[in-house]
């Protein structure tokens, strides 16, 4: 997909245009430093890609712009809750339709902030007054924050995660490390699970790690560069990849798709919507993952 030959439906700035994929508008930024596409539809981060390099966010090529199902690929904003701890898996804001606020822009890079407010649909799903705000910085490097705030009068608990799909030349080559020793493997039911230093796929992956270090790395010399992922305000990282049966079995992902994929994701995980993190009247949240190539 490339952002920069889509047609322009209206112009917010120098360096900040509207444009449409099908039924989905997308935020596009066009900066010295870097190119970026967020779509509305999810509040979705579709592409980053720095100057002189590939793109680092991998997006599926049958992805469904239709502004209605959730899109496979980018950074999927699981929200308030991940998982299919409850209906809809991973929550409604990845499917729910957000609302640009702002956008500021400087020599260093562009700032765009979306917001999800509750809606009669959210409440009917999720009976909790909120303030959603997703803050997507475009430069050298990508930081989205996801700041949520309890405005109801009683407290309420969630989960989450920035389900960042990064894009690697071959899966086969890549090299991860930093996520930590210790995991929670849902492809043997939860058993907890100790890995090594160094992760080199074979096969499907589904794990929730559970001591990340501040910094993740994905080496990938196929595309000559290292991907760094820093994550904050998260318990836990999520690595994914769904290997060939898995791709198969999505229609919205080409079946050689998880071949170029890898998820690392930011994640405040939890075994149930009771478990997760509590928020009082007033409080916030921020959950970031900042994305660079080295």
């Amino acid at each position: 997909m490339e952002l920069k030959t889509l047609p322009t439906l209206a112009v917010l700035s120098d360096n900040v245009t509207i444009v449409e994929i099908d039924q989905v508008k997308v935020v596009r930024v066009i900066h010295e430093k870097a190119t970026a596409g967020i779509a509305l539809h999810g509040g979705h981060v579709i592409s980053f890609t720095p100057e002189g390099q590939e793109d680092l966010i991998w997006m599926s090529e049958k992805a469904i712009f239709d502004g209605k199902t959730a899109l496979r690929g980018g950074i999927p904003v699981c929200w308030p809750w991940f998982g299919r701890i409850a209906t809809p898996a991973h929550g409604f804001a990845r499917s729910s339709e957000w609302e640009l606020v702002e956008h500021r822009e400087n020599d260093y890079g562009v700032i765009v902030e979306l917001a999800l407010l509750p809606t009669k649909e959210t409440l009917s799903i999720w009976p909790h007054m909120f303030d959603a705000r997703l803050i997507v910085e475009v430069s050298d490097q990508l930081k989205v924050t996801l700041k949520v705030t309890n405005i109801d009068e009683k407290a309420w608990t969630f989960s989450g995660a920035l389900h960042t799909y990064l894009n690697v030349g071959d899966i086969l080559q890549a090299q991860t490390t930093g996520m930590g020793p210790e995991y929670i493997d849902s492809l043997k039911g939860g058993e907890i699970c100790q890995g090594g230093e160094v992760l080199q796929l074979t096969d499907t992956i589904d794990r929730v790690y559970t001591q990340p270090e501040a910094q993740i790395l994905v080496k990938d010399p196929v595309l000559a560069r290292t991907l760094s992922v820093e994550n904050q305000g998260h318990n836990s990282a999520v690595l994914w990849n769904p290997w060939g049966e898995g791709a198969q079995g999505m229609g919205d992902m080409a079946d050689s798709g998880y071949e170029t994929m890898m998820c690392v994701e930011s994640s405040v995980h939890a075994p149930s919507i009771e478990q997760g993190k509590t928020l009082q009247p007033g409080e916030s949240h921020e959950l970031i993952t900042t994305i660079s190539a080295l």
